[in-house]
């Protein structure tokens, strides 16, 4: 078979293949897993607009090859089958490929005994936005499983199974071809006008039988909410919730569905008797049955969001119908807004819309109800998240200098790359000018992390400053340094002693008793002269300098001393040496020299000073840059701790 353009493709036979097991489908049963499979076709796809196009090139292939191999179940294989197979094929990669914008893999199968040909889907980054290089547009969560509707009316049964970064969409396509429209001909007969308007029959929103709603419910309601709510817990992303929300209840539930989010920051816009306290609430995602109706129907809300009055906060409201934005076949409906809350706190309003209903059945009404609760509770879990997010961000930022002194004589190049992405870091960085032509720099790492390791970093960052700047030499300003956390800890202890009288003797909740507050750091003063850069630097319980000569020779530059918090009236002592041309001086923390992999560190057998040695010859940002690069392929997995490492050149 010929090569298809943006694919990596393999064709295999075996009759023991595996068949893929659905366990937890959002919108039906997983599909039945019958006969092993005689004939399979698998690819991987690539997230460009050339996708569809090559998987339906992929499908036909591969039907044919089975049909001239006379393979069990090809004498199923119709021309309308394969047909029907390639516009499921070219609809469900559409959808995952070309809104989601990521690599997924294809895989078609016909099952021996029934004939019936399968196709599944799999997206292996279903949160990753599109990149199709254009700027993402305001709260612009991709949109994915548009069109499925044209899906659900081939396939005999169909379903999205979402695990943990994967999303799985198949469909299952009996051997014999099943009359979707009324009247319409067989697929493989159709001329390309008529194939559209079948098409765009299928898509086109059907009516609502309330006998089928009542027999869903009593069949899967509870399953339905389970499932949604196990999707909608682990989301940290407002937008992703709303987007989550209309996929849930389109078409299933409704033919269409809007969110509007509420700005906590502004006020709640928008809300309470007309009146509007901030800019009002902002409409987070439209979802349509019909894809070609979407953005018509957003304009159309966009003129009118919800305004509910007290009195109306409790359970669904009726909404204003947007006919006009529907088209003539959904001219009239009913349309329900529902409040979302959570903690008594407004958050925004859940839309949903069917056409051609007087009203909603009750049993939808309260089942979207205890949805809407869901959905308001992930909503605020959130925020929860972006907020403390937010927080721990601004924190950092005010731990960390803003930047970094450029000394005359020297070169610098900092790496530094806290574990945890959201939240303070246990390890922090100083450079700078202390006056009378010094500059001092300072690489520490605080026990622990998170707020307790702030606190320590918010004390030891500018009591180093003042004190250099003050004139203290490196062993004073760490011996003051030393002081300074021994007695912010006897303050703690005396405060956690007059709590617990102050609770008749009842133990402290975790973390209201004192809390120990060690900190290794690594502490110099440089001053630059004719010819070179005089050093002098004191470790108290850090990982020891390494100095790199401008032969290749590589040594430690301090000797080990206590880390400061620990011993009353500890003194500290420093070296000093000169930066001669060439020469580099490397500062690590922890993060480099115990690096795991397996039972052996990085450090092991002094293998810091080896990829030190390596570095002769470097300039300062290419020594930073190589070993940064050997600590992570140190390790199999990304570095377990946090990782900051200083070098300093004389030129």
């Amino acid at each position: 078979m010929g090569a298809i353009p943006t694919q990596r493709e393999t064709i295999s036979r075996a009759s023991d293949a595996p068949v893929h097991e659905d366990t937890a489908s959002v919108h039906e049963n997983s599909p039945p897993a019958g006969a092993p499979p005689h004939a399979r076709a698998h690819a991987t796809l690539a997230g460009t607009p050339l996708a569809p196009s090559a998987a339906r090139a992929l499908a036909r292939a591969a039907f044919t090859e089975w049909a001239e191999l006379g393979l069990p179940g090809t004498e199923y294989l119709t021309d309308r089958l394969a047909d029907d197979a390639v516009v499921v094929v070219s609809e469900l990669v559409t959808n995952a490929v070309v809104h989601a914008g990521t690599e997924v893999e294809l895989a078609c199968r016909l099952e021996a005994e029934t004939g019936a040909l399968v196709v599944e889907v799999l997206d292996h980054h279903p949160s990753r936005a599109p990149r199709d290089g254009a700027p993402e547009p305001p709260y612009g969560t991709p949109e994915y499983g548009r069109g499925l509707r044209l899906v659900a009316a081939l396939a005999e049964s169909w379903g999205i199974t979402y695990r943990t970064g994967a999303k799985t969409v198949w469909a299952r396509l009996p051997a014999e071809g099943k009359e979707v429209v009324d009247g319409m001909q067989a697929y493989a007969g159709e001329r390309a006008h008529e194939r559209g308007l079948r098409v765009a029959s299928i898509l086109a929103p059907e009516p609502q039988r309330p006998e089928q709603d009542r027999e869903w419910l009593n069949r899967g309601a509870l399953s339905f909410l389970a499932e949604a709510s196990d999707l909608l817990a682990g989301q940290l992303d407002e937008n992703l919730v709303a987007a989550l929300a209309g996929q849930l209840i389109v078409p299933r539930l409704a033919d269409w569905c809007a969110v509007w989010l509420e700005d906590e920051v502004a006020g709640h816009g928008g809300w309470g008797d007309g009146a509007t306290f901030g800019p009002g609430p902002r409409l987070a995602r439209v979802w349509h049955g019909s894809e070609n109706r979407i953005e018509e129907l957003r304009r159309a809300l966009e003129k009118e969001p919800p305004h509910l009055s007290d009195a109306e906060r409790s359970g669904p409201v009726p909404f204003n119908w947007p006919g006009e934005a529907l088209g003539p076949r959904a001219a009239h409906g009913s349309a329900l807004a529902y409040r979302l809350t959570a903690g008594g706190r407004p958050l925004g309003t859940l839309v949903i819309g069917r056409a051609g209903l007087l009203t909603f059945p009750d049993e939808i009404t309260g089942l979207v109800e205890d949805l809407s609760r869901r959905v308001a509770l992930a909503i605020g879990a959130a925020r929860q998240y972006a907020r403390q997010a937010t927080i721990s961000a601004v924190l950092q930022r005010g731990l960390l200098p803003g930047a970094v002194a450029e000394i005359p004589g020297v070169s610098s190049a900092l790496v530094y790359e806290p574990r945890d992405k959201g939240g303070p870091s246990g390890d922090f960085y100083d450079l700078f000018p202390a006056g009378d032509g010094r500059w001092c720099f300072a690489l520490g790492d605080v026990q622990g992390k998170g707020p307790e390791a702030a606190v320590v970093i918010g004390l030891a960052r500018p009591w180093l400053r003042l004190l250099a700047r003050e004139g203290y030499g490196v062993g004073d300003v760490l011996d003051r340094l030393n002081q300074l956390l021994l007695d912010d800890a006897t303050e703690a202890a005396d405060a956690a002693a007059r709590a617990l009288t102050a609770a008749n003797g009842r133990p402290l909740a975790p973390g209201d008793g004192p809390q120990t507050r060690f900190l290794s750091l690594l502490y110099g003063e440089l001053a630059p002269f004719d010819g070179g850069v005089r050093c002098t630097l004191a470790s108290a319980g850090h990982p020891l300098p390494l100095l790199l000569g401008a032969g290749g020779e590589v040594r430690t530059a301090a000797h080990p001393q206590t880390l400061l918090g620990v011993v009353e009236d500890a003194t500290y002592t420093s070296e000093t040496f000169e930066l001669r041309s060439g020469d580099s001086l490397l500062c690590v923390t922890d993060g480099v020299t115990e690096r795991r992999c397996g039972s052996r560190q990085f450090d092991d057998e002094d293998g810091l000073a080896d990829a030190l040695e390596g570095c002769a010859g470097l300039d300062v940002e290419l020594i930073a840059e190589r070993i940064k690069r050997l600590v992570h392929e140190f390790g199999e997995g990304p570095p377990e701790d946090d990782l900051a490492l200083l070098v300093l050149q004389a030129e």
